[in-house]
């Protein structure tokens, strides 16, 4: 019996130091003016910052899975890839660029010993011009094969106010459900599916449930004739808990679903709980945490804005989340 740690991290811009020549030259030029002093030493420094903590995850051992977002590229990976060599993992990167305004993307880091990789989807979902995609990947487990697909996600943010921006994070959500729509006709209903990210919304707002199809409802998503997902994060609001803090408001914005076929008694590979018997937590490393009333994350931030500036102190603006697999 085999146990599977999965975790999911806003990196918070893990920018590059080079101009990507795929992107306008008008998204270069904003991105000049907000990275401005975002040099080689400073890209490392972030690195090492984001390394000790993902090192510190799955008590020392690392995550055998990491969903990230905010990141701008390959190449960064494979440099956070070779500062977790300690860990004495085989981790892979899975990637794949996409046209947001920002320039940051969703990817993936696995174990490769742990898991084989079989294909790569991606999907952007578009308002007035692409947003972050749906990224999934598809993975079978070593030695056992057994299927296993993750689906990492990045709904458009509430800048310009929640409400007169949710119509977008509608548009994911409906993307969200179509796409599990697909995989259960392809795959079948019994097919575990990890759907992971920062979708900007929390557990119950509308866009997660009502167009996404998440519940707390272990036993709807289990019965449910359509694809329903099961959300891990609901007992994180009763702690008065946040992923991400806004005006010093806890906000539940990062989470874990799974599908019907990751819930079955008799499922190969199965959501299996921590042993304080949840589902699902943040991981709020003690150095990660700011001081004062307001247990908000350090953030790292960027030179071109000063007074959020922390390489030495900070990580990322958010929390990661971590939840468990089991394989019989």
């Amino acid at each position: 019996m085999k146990n599977y740690y999965l975790a999911w991290w806003n990196v918070e811009n893990l920018f590059d130091t080079e101009d990507c020549p795929s992107r306008p030259d008008f998204l270069q030029s904003r991105l000049r003016n907000e990275l401005s002093g975002w040099t080689a030493a400073v890209l490392d420094q972030k690195l090492n910052q984001l390394a000790h903590i993902i090192m510190k995850m799955n008590g020392n051992a690392g995550p055998d899975l990491l969903g990230m977002c905010e990141v701008e590229n390959e190449a960064v990976l494979s440099a956070l890839i070779g500062k977790l060599g300690a860990l004495g993992r085989n981790y892979r990167a899975a990637h794949h660029p996409t046209n947001d305004n920002r320039g940051i993307d969703v990817a993936f880091i696995y174990d490769a010993d742990l898991f084989e990789f079989e294909q790569l989807f991606h999907h952007e979902v578009l308002k007035r011009s692409a947003t972050r995609d749906l990224l999934q990947i598809n993975l079978r487990t070593k030695p056992g094969g057994y299927p296993l697909l993750v689906i990492g996600n990045h709904w458009p943010s509430r800048r310009g106010g929640e409400h007169s921006s949710e119509p977008y994070r509608i548009m994911a959500a409906e993307t969200l459900s179509y796409w599990m729509e697909r995989i259960f006709e392809i795959r079948g209903s019994d097919i575990p599916v990890v759907v992971m990210g920062d979708f900007n919304d929390e557990p119950f707002n509308r866009a997660l449930t009502e167009y996404a199809l998440s519940s707390n409802s272990l036993t709807r998503v289990r019965n449910a004739r359509i694809p329903r997902l099961f959300n891990l994060m609901w007992p994180v609001l009763g702690d008065a808990e946040g992923t991400f803090y806004f005006n010093n408001f806890p906000l539940v914005i990062d989470q874990l679903m799974v599908s019907r076929g990751a819930l079955l008694g008799n499922a190969p590979v199965r959501l299996a709980p921590f042993a304080d018997g949840r589902n699902a937590r943040i991981e709020k490393f003690p150095e990660m945490v700011s001081g004062g009333m307001y247990p908000d994350p350090i953030r790292f931030g960027r030179p071109s804005t000063p007074r959020d500036f922390r390489p030495d102190t900070g990580y990322s603006d958010h929390y990661p989340i971590a939840m468990m697999l089991n394989e019989k």
